[in-house]
């Protein structure tokens, strides 16, 4: 069986919804008026372009565009879509950003050469607390980064003018024979 197009007079074929004109171009260059026609009339192809524009940055201009747009749209459709993409980009970025303040600490640490306990108390912080910047559950204020890298510093440098230790001695030492 096959199936002919309706030719019918007076009824155009079906056609998608039209581009943005700014469909050459980047999404990241687009006018925020190209994200709002493409947000409302657009099709899968200019959405997953905006998707990736906002992944990729997630406070970048495209995600502050799609941002504004949504402010004034109502919170249905790929409005909604885009919405979650946006809160989870940023969600996700902020992860990424608290493990790496983790790692930072943690080399922070190491250097100075203290216990974890030792190098809380001497930030002026609980060590549960000190442990949870470095399971990245919560951030450090950028004052107590500071503050670290300076404890941090300061032991590290006082470390590299000691005499280097001394191997402990193996077994019981006798006094030398005298004959």
């Amino acid at each position: 069986m096959t199936l002919a197009a309706d030719r019918r007079r007076g009824q155009a074929p079906h056609q998608p919804p039209a581009r943005p004109r700014n469909g050459d171009r980047p999404v990241e260059y687009w006018p925020t008026s190209a994200i709002r026609q493409a947000l409302e009339g657009g099709d899968i192809a200019t959405w997953k372009q905006i998707a990736v524009a906002i992944k990729r940055d997630p406070y970048g201009r495209t995600a502050r565009q799609v941002e504004e747009v949504l402010e004034h749209s109502h919170p249905y459709g790929i409005s909604k879509a885009l919405a979650e993409v946006l809160d989870r980009a940023r969600a996700h970025l902020e992860a990424n950003e608290r493990t790496e303040v983790a790692r930072h600490v943690r080399v922070l640490i190491e250097r100075s050469g203290l216990k974890l306990p030792e190098f809380a108390s001497r930030i002026g912080v609980p060590v549960d607390e000190l442990s949870s910047y470095l399971d990245a559950t919560t951030s450090p204020s950028a004052s107590l980064m500071i503050r670290m890298r300076r404890l941090s510093d300061r032991f590290a440098k006082a470390r590299s003018h000691e005499p280097p230790e001394q191997p402990a001695p193996r077994g019981p030492q006798r006094p030398p024979r005298r004959h």
